[in-house]
């Protein structure tokens, strides 16, 4: 499903008039373990333009932790608990 979803925001993004001069887009979450620390997500934009390239990546994040349902295990000393994004509203 993330997959999927993923996929679509993409897409919204090529379909979307504000984001014109977008030519490339790539979005990727990391699965297994990820250092404090580390990105878990990467979104890369190219565009005619920096502007154009920095919007869609915003609308593309934003719009990522609102839709894609993505739980991470955080893992203390003294136990461990699944969490969502807070931001999620599935």
């Amino acid at each position: 499903m993330a997959l999927k979803e993923m996929r679509a925001i993409a897409d919204e993004v090529f379909a979307d008039a504000a984001f014109a001069g977008v030519r490339h887009v790539a979005c990727v979450h990391r699965l297994g373990v990820v250092p404090n620390g580390e990105a878990s997500v990467l979104i890369a934009v190219s565009s005619e333009h920096r502007g154009e390239a920095f919007d869609a990546c915003r609308y593309m994040i934003d719009t990522l932790k609102t839709r894609v349902p993505i739980w991470k295990k955080e893992i203390y000393t003294d136990g461990s608990s699944w969490k969502a994004n807070k931001e999620w509203i599935g």
